[in-house]
């Protein structure tokens, strides 16, 4: 048997403001500003999220959870990534490889790559060294320090999960 793999992308960003918490992959990051959305605005599990409803063939992280439903309030993304795992196995597929990009000016992530890399490892049901993960600043071009913002980038691999006979 010949195994299939799908492929999707997704793409999220969210301005930064004083008074939230800064969530990146399910992980707090010490930080005086956060990034303002309607769940916890966590954009690498959104972008995640959208990647993986793509590649299965399912509606996007808006349609699923709108922004316009109070149950979403501030919810933390790790449950939207939860639901939408649990939506993509259901199509039969499970996660295999996942790349991601965050562009972030401030602050430095790299002291939390493992951190992040770990809880997506969990989350995500798969070896950390299937995960890849970066982060660019916009070099002040994207985000000026009077708006700064993040965003990010993710590709991810299903694999079908084999039929039982």
């Amino acid at each position: 048997m010949i195994d299939k793999f799908v492929f999707g992308f997704g793409f999220d960003i969210h301005p930064l403001v004083e008074g939230r918490k800064l969530k990146i992959g399910g992980v707090d990051i010490p930080s005086s500003m956060g990034a303002l959305g309607h769940s916890d605005g966590d954009a690498l599990l959104h972008a995640l999220i959208d990647a993986m409803l793509s590649a299965s063939g399912l509606p996007d992280i808006g349609t699923l959870f709108p922004d316009k439903d109070p149950a979403y309030k501030d919810i933390d993304s790790t449950f939207l990534l939860e639901r939408a795992l649990k939506l993509v196995e259901e199509k039969g597929y499970k996660i295999y490889q996942v790349d991601s990009t965050l562009v972030l000016d401030k602050p430095k992530i790299s002291p939390y790559y493992e951190d992040i890399k770990n809880n997506l490892s969990e989350l995500l049901k798969i070896p950390k060294e299937r995960i890849g993960l970066k982060a660019k600043t916009s070099e002040g071009i994207l985000f000026p320090p009077e708006k700064p913002a993040i965003m990010a980038f993710s590709l991810v691999i299903l694999k079908k999960i084999p039929e039982k006979p």
